[in-house]
């Protein structure tokens, strides 16, 4: 999402025109406009009811359910299996991330409507952006420039409520723990262990820590607890990974809420309020349908982070994507290191999905933050850093070939980016990785400035598409031996080292008999290692993991690395103080 910022900033002038013949682009010249924001942008599209976006992928107006006129939730029933195996899966992915942006939501958005203006019939599923960033550091995540996901305003604040669901009924578990134990206080004690805590969708860093009931004994029992944000709630990810109703009352029941003093484990099942739980999310559960700039379909849905939690929208939604469409372009949060590893490592292992191709987004900016150009000098031309950050574009495109994946790099271009930068990156990738690599303008540009992306990938689909995926770790390895497989083979460590409290976890993992599930590693998005400010591709280092957490109901293990927090801080300068509304209702600032 930094991505529109930076371009934006970049004050182009009306009617510049760029000379790209020597990049071979689509044509001669393209003509660059002066960017307007995200929102004035969304305002001049004129949006179709929704009902027509429906028609268009052949969802029936009168099943859907409306919120408002350009909105609707789907439902489960037009999820079909066969139709979906036979849909091709784009998963988009980037370089490590960057203070610069890479525009990953953009290129997504882009590519699907290249697609679209190409002939295709193509779907684009997103995540839901969660307030805490929009409100912290983004200002926004729908996209950017003329690549969004509309109508902007709603689905960047409370759109269908589904993270308001969520976050209700990640609490109302927590409460209803608290009252199991406060009414049977007599006759039992309360939990040794209690691995449950409460979620907010605000970065809101005193909250990371708190005791709780205080004021007396109707108040509770007092003790420590604390917050994470919503999307790092287990319920997010239940969600997110559910296939049905049944399979979301299931892995609902098996949340394990903490152990007893005898070491028995204690879950959502032994409290009987499975139920109640799956009612706060039936709406949740059905995806969202909105649409793009272009009034192409667009199915937003899920919304976990990928730097604490697994990072990919709902298996449903993809699903939904692929039964109603040819391509389905779908991303997985920040670098391909966080987001496309656990795409592949877990959702596509327990939904049996693999992608066709994988689209790795680059920019000049990031790489030459990545090969050490200091933030503020990024924008001059520096050759020799861009090419020092290579090193990071490198290694992302190894892991994915590891997994059997076939990849093209889409360059995401911004405005201060030079014809020799742009000439050496293609060169480096097709000549030295051997892998294609396409310019895309779809922020400036829309469907129109993404057809040549477009057009790349369905010919590399159509000649090489991805082979059957190859994991980093197989199910029956220990937690343990999961970690440092992902650690060393996708990061590059040289070691891992377990905390004390790790080694305890692990040893509970275990003893619960869940050394079969699938690890989920929380580490900062900024770096291969633990430590954020070690940027392009270091080796050598010690990854250090400090705590395990048992996702039973969500079915992964969740090891965090160095100091990441699974309840974000506010910056300095919060985009909160850039966001108004006028006497009219009209929304600033989401940009």
């Amino acid at each position: 999402m930094c991505n529109r910022i930076a371009q934006m900033e970049d004050k182009l002038l009306t009617d510049q025109m760029l000379p790209l013949n020597a990049l071979g682009s689509r044509r001669s010249q393209i003509k660059v406009f002066t960017m307007k924001s995200d929102i004035e942008i969304a305002r001049e599209c004129k949006l179709e009811r929704i009902e027509k976006i429906a028609q268009k992928v052949g969802i029936d107006p009168q099943d859907i359910y409306p919120y408002g006129h350009h909105i609707a939730k789907v439902p489960l029933s037009y999820i079909d299996e066969e139709k979906a195996s036979k849909s091709n899966l784009i998963l988009v992915t980037s370089i490590s991330a960057t203070k610069a942006g890479i525009g990953k939501t953009t290129v997504s958005i882009g590519l699907d409507l290249g697609l679209n203006k190409i002939g295709k019939k193509a779907v684009v599923v997103l995540r839901e952006p969660s307030l805490g960033p929009c409100f912290g550091m983004k200002g926004g995540a729908a996209g950017g420039g003329y690549a969004q996901v509309l109508p902007m305003e709603k689905i960047n604040l409370h759109f269908t409520g589904d993270f308001h669901a969520v976050t209700s009924a990640h609490n109302m578990i927590t409460a209803l723990m608290d009252n199991y134990f406060y009414q049977r206080r007599k006759e039992m004690p309360p939990l040794k262990q209690v691995l449950w805590k409460r979620v907010l969708d605000v970065n809101d860093r005193g909250l990371r820590k708190i005791v709780q009931s205080l004021g007396g004994q109707s108040n509770g029992v007092p003790g420590e607890s604390g917050f994470d944000i919503t999307p790092a709630s287990e319920i997010m990810a239940i969600l997110c990974l559910a296939t049905s109703r049944e399979d979301l009352r299931r892995r609902i029941e098996n949340i394990l809420l903490g152990y007893r003093y005898d070491g028995t484990p204690f879950t959502v099942k032994d409290m009987g309020c499975a139920g109640a739980i799956c009612v706060l999310l039936e709406d949740a559960l059905m995806p969202n349908l909105v649409q793009t700039t272009e009034n192409t379909p667009a199915i937003v849905h899920g919304g976990p982070f990928a730097n604490i939690a697994h990072g990919c929208n709902t298996i449903l939604a993809t699903k939904l994507g692929m039964s109603v469409a040819d391509y389905t372009v779908t991303e997985a949060g920040f670098g391909a290191d966080l987001g496309a590893e656990k795409f592949l490592d877990i959702k596509c292992r327990k939904a049996g999905l693999c992608p066709k191709l994988t689209v790795l987004v680059a920019t000049c900016n990031g790489l030459k933050m990545h090969g050490g150009v200091p933030a503020d000098q990024i924008k001059e031309p520096n050759m020799e850093g861009l090419q020092r950050g290579f090193c990071n574009l490198d290694r992302h495109v190894r892991n994915l070939q590891d997994f059997g994946q076939t990849v093209l790099v889409a360059f995401n271009r911004f405005a201060n980016d030079t014809d020799d930068e742009i000439k050496c990156l293609i060169d480096h990738c097709e000549k030295d990785l051997g892998v294609r690599c396409v310019v895309n303008d779809g922020f400036a540009h829309g469907g129109e400035g993404a057809k040549e992306l477009a057009q790349a990938v369905v010919e590399t689909i159509e000649k090489n598409p991805s082979k059957p995926l190859n994991f980093t770790y197989q199910d029956e390895e220990a937690p343990k031996a999961k970690i440092e497989a992902v650690a060393k083979k996708i990061y590059g460590a040289e070691s891992v080292s377990f905390s004390e409290k790790a080694m305890k976890m692990l040893k509970l993992v275990h003893d619960s008999g869940l050394d079969h599930f699938p690890v989920c590693v929380a580490k900062t998005q900024f770096s291969f290692t633990p430590d954020p400010k070690r940027v392009g591709a270091p080796t050598g280092f010690n990854f250090d993991i400090q705590d395990i957490v048992i996702n039973q109901g969500a079915e992964f293990i969740v090891a965090i690395a160095g100091e990441m927090m699974r309840m974000p801080g506010l910056p300095k300068v919060p985009a909160a103080e850039q966001i108004d509304i006028d006497s009219d209702g009209n929304i600033t600032g989401l940009s």
